[in-house]
């Protein structure tokens, strides 16, 4: 159910509250620590997470029970506990502070620490991806106690380390798992959403294989026109092991990389793809002329969701072009990252792509792939028919059209975390992730009436449940 006075109270704690703390948030550069080993030094990850705490003061949650958590060496966890009002069953609802680095290509006016609203966005790192997630949760349950209406146990969980594959968060969930107990129904706030006119809901997560493909063939660099055509250039030898897994020509990535797709899931893309339409495309900044490999926009969901995908996001060992002499460089490395799908171990298909590349080492070359944390993808269990019924029911009071449903085919690890932990529990898998909001990239936004929305759609889920 979505009251009045929820959508209300809603409105006036976001324009009233969290949109100053996320403007302060925004100016912090908490970058998660696979992008700034020296977190703990530089403090930023301290002074968001107790941005944060200090919010949660500001709501009338009286009977909140919240605390910092610090093991050693690992990022702050925050964790609040709201118990019951009279209704039934348990949540956690889940996000991440942690951001990601600066990037480069911010639009004139725009800057990662910056916050600037413009036209009802909110830009600047991490206010989307995933600042917010906080601030929608607790206000959400906030909505309801002031209503009067009931709501079960909600924990609410926000992690520091999710951009670096929330490496640090098993020790919590270890550490903490009496507080945390057993949920019926888990929200996460860090995921996409198709359009900014309806409630998406995430049905699945792909994998990711992260790790730096290295090759070696000199001890020094040598004069080009010297070494040429008797030492085989280092870039051409990655080129050529990337082939092993990769064909240049089509993008398709090796058969041990692939699974049999769902064919629900695969029903659902297309149901996805008839109301998002070219938006699928048109929705990224493509230089003028170009466009994708196929024209068909279900097909290009499965891709995006279903099928594994490579991005070389880094490369080392040249100079840039403005220094770069005629020298043959002694060893060139790339940073790969590959989407997996849902499904797919991700630990035995790091030792397949590692096993790929590092066999036969080409001319006798050092060939080396370090990996980095492989993590397996996620996919929801059957929707529950009240939690359907809700979701629906909240899509079409709140955007006043159906909710939607599709993957998403970025990395959420603690989902699969939390569906290997609990297999009875329900997920509200969302988030205001739309259209050219770019998290990791420049130009970041947040789309700030999708996610009042969207903290609204999450009270009536929250109401819901508790009538049981």
């Amino acid at each position: 159910m979505t009251s009045d006075s929820v959508l209300e109270f809603t409105e006036s704690v976001w324009r009233g509250s969290i949109l100053p703390a996320l403007h302060e948030y925004i100016t912090i550069p908490n970058k998660s620590p696979a992008f700034d080993p020296d977190w703990e030094r530089h403090g930023h990850m301290h002074a968001a997470v107790e941005l944060l705490d200090r919010w949660c003061d500001t709501l009338p949650l009286s009977r909140q029970k919240r605390q910092i958590h610090q093991l050693p060496g690992r990022t702050p966890l925050l964790l609040i506990e709201i118990p019951s009002t009279g209704g039934a069953g348990e949540v956690l609802l889940y996000g991440h502070y942690d951001k990601q680095p600066e990037f480069t290509g911010w639009a004139p006016g725009l800057a990662p620490w910056t916050p600037v609203l413009r036209d009802g966005k909110l830009y600047g790192r991490g206010g989307a991806d995933d600042g917010y997630a906080l601030f929608a949760s607790l206000t959400a349950i906030a909505a309801l106690e002031q209503a009067g209406l009931p709501h079960g146990r909600c924990v609410v969980l926000i992690e520091g380390c999710e951009e670096s594959g929330s490496f640090d968060l098993p020790f919590y969930v270890e550490a903490l798992r009496d507080t945390i107990g057993r949920p019926d129904l888990v929200v996460c706030l860090d995921a996409e959403c198709g359009n900014y006119d309806q409630l998406w809901v995430t049905t699945s997560l792909r994998g990711m294989l992260p790790g730096v493909l290295s090759v070696e063939i000199l001890t020094e660099g040598q004069h080009s026109g010297a070494a040429g055509g008797i030492v085989p250039s280092s870039f051409r030898l990655l080129r050529g092991l990337l082939e092993r897994v990769e064909n240049a020509a089509t993008g398709e990535l090796h058969e041990c990389l692939h699974i049999e797709i769902p064919p629900s899931a695969e029903a659902e893309l297309r149901q996805a793809a008839t109301v998002l339409g070219d938006g699928i495309v048109s929705r990224f900044p493509w230089v003028e002329g170009a466009r994708p490999g196929n024209t068909s926009a279900a097909e290009l969901l499965v891709n995006n969701t279903w099928r594994p995908s490579l991005a070389t996001v880094g490369l080392a060992g040249a100079p840039d072009i403005g220094d770069a002499g005629n020298t043959l460089r002694p060893g060139t490395a790339a940073k790969l990252v590959f989407r997996l799908p849902p499904s797919l171990d991700a630990e035995r298909a790091a030792a397949e792509v590692k096993a790929l590349l590092e066999a036969d080492p080409p001319y006798g070359a050092k060939v080396r792939f370090e990996l980095d944390c492989p993590q397996t993808g996620w996919h929801a269990p059957e929707t529950a028919p009240w939690l359907g019924r809700s979701l629906e029911q909240a899509s079409r009071r709140t955007f006043g059209q159906p909710a939607m449903y599709m993957g998403m085919g970025g990395t959420i690890p603690f989902m699969k975390m939390l569906g290997d932990a609990y297999p009875e529990a329900q997920f509200m898998v969302t988030g205001v992730l739309g259209p050219k909001s770019n998290a990791h990239g420049p130009n970041e936004f947040l789309h700030i009436a999708t996610a009042k929305k969207l903290t609204a759609c999450v009270a009536a889920v929250l109401a819901d449940q508790a009538a049981l």
